[in-house]
């Protein structure tokens, strides 16, 4: 199977250092430390600058993805968070609401891929990743329960579309901060592999400063291809990817989808994706199999050439990536 998708992102804003590194979460749910598309309708796609004289990016020139999720306002919305601070290694409702220009609560948006919002939070070291599902109260308050296992610094990511006619899909950015002792991971070497909760998921490909490349993500358990992928969120597969340093985020879904006739539940789930700029990059894949959710993640430098083998830094059987529903 070649499931193509781009991956872009949104408007940039304020960029850090490079170098770090993620994790798979378990917030909520089972998480691996250490290991651990653009949407068919606009779901966690970027705008694209057009570069002097027209052209688009499909073959990686005169367009420039912007990366997302640095911004806690934009287009009249914002990211406003209740909890933005928390015990580490306890249990916490994390609680939250997007106002518009006015400020008040959004209460209506567009379902994409099965839900509302999606709701992200991730460690600045990128040792930590959560992919949860907060529900929504009837007043525009969003909730969900997390335990963000280490103390230190997080960037949540809400990535929705309003219901409102012409508005775009957004992804905004907000600091969120765990208290306790912080003592920062390394970031994973780049590697071909990752091995979560049995599985295996190869990865071949690799990211271009504004370019496209294909990333191909191949899933096996027990040395046997899994060729009965389930479907999650509307998808085989879902990729988040975040920029070491200023947690750039991108979130992209596979170009096929289940039931269209083409495309085949694995074991390889494929990507075409532009970086906005060179790099250290996080990639998480999640993929559901045997009614569960895992994920697998990756370090990706864009701009260098991706290692030949070896398996993703940090990766440990023993725990399952976990997602809250």
């Amino acid at each position: 199977m070649n499931t193509g998708l781009k991956i872009t992102a949104f408007a940039a804003a304020a960029a850090t250092t490079f170098g770090t590194a993620y994790g798979v979460g378990k917030g909520v749910g089972p998480v691996v430390a250490d290991e651990r598309p653009a949407g068919h309708d606009g779901h966690g796609t970027a705008r694209e600058t057009k570069a002097p004289g027209g052209g688009d990016d499909h073959d990686g020139h005169g367009a420039a993805a912007a990366a997302g999720g640095l911004q806690v306002s934009e287009d009249g919305y914002t990211l406003a968070l209740d909890t933005p601070r928390v015990a580490a290694g306890e249990r916490t409702e994390l609680r939250f609401s997007i106002r518009d220009e006015s400020g008040r609560k959004v209460t209506a948006f567009a379902r994409e891929h099965g839900k509302e919002l999606h709701f992200i939070v991730a460690s600045r070291d990128l040792t930590v990743y959560r992919h949860l599902h907060p529900t929504r109260a009837a007043d525009g308050t969003w909730s969900t329960s997390a335990v963000l296992p280490a103390a230190g610094a997080y960037r949540a990511f809400a990535d929705f579309k309003p219901a409102k006619e012409g508005a775009g899909a957004l992804t905004l950015g907000a600091d969120l901060a765990a208290s306790g002792t912080y003592a920062p991971a390394p970031v994973p070497a780049p590697a071909t592999t990752a091995k979560v909760d049995g599985y295996e998921v190869a990865l071949t490909g690799g990211l271009r400063p504004g370019r496209s490349g294909e990333l191909r993500l191949r899933v096996a358990k027990d040395g046997r291809p899994v060729t009965d992928l389930q479907p999650y969120l509307g998808a085989y597969g879902h990729l988040v990817a975040l920029r070491a340093g200023d947690l750039a985020y991108l979130h992209v879904h596979p170009d096929g989808e289940p039931g269209d006739g083409s495309t085949e539940p694995g074991p390889e789930v494929s990507f075409t994706a532009t970086a906005p700029s060179s790099g250290t990059y996080r990639l998480f894949l999640d993929f559901r199999h045997g009614g569960k959710v895992r994920t697998a993640a990756f370090t990706v430098e864009a701009g260098k050439a991706a290692p030949s083998t070896g398996p993703a830094a940090g990766g440990n059987e023993s725990e399952a990536p976990g997602h809250r529903h």
